[in-house]
């Protein structure tokens, strides 16, 4: 249920509301728009008796919600949500790249990247501090003093960090050093770890999981919005079929219905979604085509000798081709790049 207040409606009616919904035992999710403020209605298991709240002041409409993905359906939330980062914006008209390394290997590497990304306009850097390996002898990641190599990057260049989160002990840890906390695609239905970082105040970037349906996606990002945190950004980073000539598919048919069906931002990664750096620049041009709202790339200044992930990461001089070829292909499509 959407309770759509009028255009005239004041806070103390906007409250009024919002207790009386959770008087009824059920969670207000209030969403302020540009000419008037509508208020979401989750928890109920049955439908809600209307008339509790149109004879409320200030109610204009009630609007019910037919998909189960509702805070994060436009039928609640029509207009595009924007989040907003200390040195840029994601969502629609901007193309957002977010790059960086695969994982923190030391201090001297995430500097040199941290320097590189920022003399190009790249404001936010991704490295994971703690990695998920599918073989338990790969390398894990720095864990902890990963996190305080990013906190001094971010430091000394004014970056922006994403890293990934994989369990909740250590939420705490990862959500002081990031400015993004990415949940990976192998976490993508963890829900308790949806649940935590659902209570986080920092912006959440859900992949989507290897096998999930699009639904299935927008439902994981319905846990992290019902919880309070309604700063989430999809990730397409390609799924799991039959086809043996790269290392996943990279699903771009998944960014129209999600830009129908919702109004969340979408990133594309186009490096875990191939596999192999060759194949990534123009899955990245064509992601921009598609209408993603930006990337989510793996350089590296050695990819050769990169301890996870190196044959599908970019060096330096692949990533400024690519990034002219990007500056190229936004203007007529009418996208700033960020």
């Amino acid at each position: 249920m959407l309770v759509v207040m009028a255009a005239h409606a004041t806070p103390e009616q906007v409250a009024q509301v919002v207790q009386a919904i959770r008087a009824m035992n059920l969670s207000p999710h209030p969403m302020p728009g540009a000419t008037r403020t509508a208020i979401g209605i989750t928890g109920n298991i049955n439908a809600v008796d209307p008339r509790t709240l149109e004879i409320l002041p200030g109610v204009s409409e009630l609007i019910r919600v037919t998909k189960p993905y509702k805070l994060a359906s436009r039928e609640m939330h029509e207009a595009d949500t924007f989040v907003k980062l200390p040195r840029t914006t994601i969502g629609p008209g901007a193309f957002t790249l977010i790059a960086g390394p695969c994982s923190v290997e030391n201090e001297a590497m995430i500097l040199r990247t941290a320097e590189f990304l920022m003399e190009r306009g790249v404001g936010l850097l991704r490295a994971g501090a703690f990695k998920p390996r599918s073989s338990p002898y790969s390398f894990q990641g720095m864990g902890l003093d990963g996190l305080k190599i990013l906190e001094k990057a971010r430091a000394r260049t004014g970056i922006g960090i994403v890293t990934e989160l994989m369990d909740t002990d250590n939420a705490d840890a990862v959500e002081a050093a990031a400015d993004v906390i990415q949940i990976g695609t192998r976490n993508m239905q963890n829900f308790s770890l949806l649940k935590r970082v659902a209570l986080a105040r920092k912006p959440v970037l859900l992949k989507r999981g290897m096998s999930a349906t699009l639904e299935e996606w927008l439902m994981a990002a319905e846990y992290v919005m019902a919880g309070g945190n309604y700063q989430v950004i999809l990730c397409e980073r390609g799924v799991r079929t039959f086809s043996d000539h790269s290392r996943n598919t990279l699903d771009l048919s998944v960014i129209p219905p999600v830009k129908k069906l919702s109004h969340l931002p979408i990133l594309v990664d186009p490096s875990h979604g191939t596999g192999k750096r060759d194949y990534v620049p123009p899955m990245a041009l064509a992601a921009l085509a598609a209408g993603a709202d930006g990337l989510l790339l793996e350089i590296h200044p050695d990819p050769d000798h990169a301890q996870s992930d190196g044959a599908q990461s970019l060096d330096f001089a692949a990533f400024d081709r690519l990034l002219e070829s990007l500056k190229r292909v936004s203007a007529p499509l009418g996208r700033v790049l960020n």
